[in-house]
């Protein structure tokens, strides 16, 4: 059968020509809308309908959550509970107990699943808060080269990848964000064989060939990257032309997914929930999505 969708526009064909069809015409026109639904370009879906699977591709963060080698870990404090005698923090609790409960949390902005904003790696960028909110919801394209990288932990998602995803999908959408999939997600729980430092302390983790970013920004409409890993970059890397060429061409990127696994390669939504602290060069974020 074919989806409303397709009958929505045959049924508005039909109106619009304000005369009654044959049935050859009729069919002919549901056969023109399919073909049109079929080649038609995905594009970001405004909102989640209740009948939509919806994925968190966050990390819950923890004082143990994998950082960057040198950085500092995420902490957390509380400064009152609920019931607790009154102290000193405004209404949280001056002459009675506390009727709130509140943290003081402390972390670097690269921490967790997080966004890199342009400035992070580009002088002219723009700081996390200027990102256009029309560009932190868009199709999310997830290239898969998990298989490949629990064989090889230095692999890199290569201008070939995404041309075979484009085979096999069809173009990338306009105004994308492509994410890697390398399974690295399933690390997490064990810090060292997330960073997966060698006895010289180098990762050993996948990440974007340099000229597969560059063919995204100069030949391909994208908003932002993804990855699954610490960093859009190997591990190893120690130029990082993958962040250079995206971020220096006003993308974003979002690192340390989680769950990419469970949405489908082409047709899902992201929204990245990213911070509005000014200046900054990134941050944690709540990044879901839905299809």
């Amino acid at each position: 059968m074919c989806s409303p969708r397709i009958m929505t526009h045959v049924y508005g064909t039909i109106e619009k020509r304000g005369a009654p069809m044959s049935r050859r015409s009729l069919f002919g026109a549901v056969g023109a809308a399919g073909l049109a639904a079929a080649v038609a370009p995905a594009t970001a879906s405004a909102a989640p309908t209740s009948e939509a699977s919806i994925v968190d591709l966050t990390h819950v963060l923890t004082p143990t959550f994998p950082v960057w080698p040198g950085a500092q870990q995420f902490a957390m404090r509380t400064v009152a509970r609920i019931g607790d005698a009154p102290i000193l923090l405004g209404s949280v609790g001056i002459g009675a107990p506390s009727v709130f409960y509140k943290n003081e949390l402390r972390y670097d902005e690269h921490t967790g699943t997080h966004v890199d904003a342009p400035a992070h790696a580009s002088v002219n960028g723009l700081t996390v808060e200027q990102i256009p909110p029309r560009d932190l919801v868009a199709p999310l394209a997830v290239v898969d080269i998990s298989v490949r990288a629990r064989a090889d932990n230095d692999t890199l998602l290569t201008r070939q990848d995404l041309l075979d995803w484009e085979s096999d999908h069809g173009p990338l959408p306009d105004r994308c964000m492509v994410a890697m999939n390398s399974g690295w997600d399933s690390r997490a729980a064990q810090p060292a064989t997330f960073t997966n430092q060698d006895t010289t302390g180098v990762q050993h983790t996948p990440g974007f060939d340099p000229d597969a970013v560059e063919f995204l920004v100069r030949e391909r409409d994208i908003v932002a990257l993804g990855s699954d890993t610490l960093s859009v970059d190997a591990g190893r890397s120690t130029t990082y032309g993958a962040h250079l060429a995206a971020l220096g061409a006003g993308k974003y990127a979002v690192e340390a997914l989680a769950n990419l696994s469970q949405v489908p390669p082409s047709g899902a939504t992201v929204m990245v929930g990213a911070p509005t602290h000014a200046g900054g060069s990134g941050g944690p974020c709540r990044t879901l999505a839905w299809f």
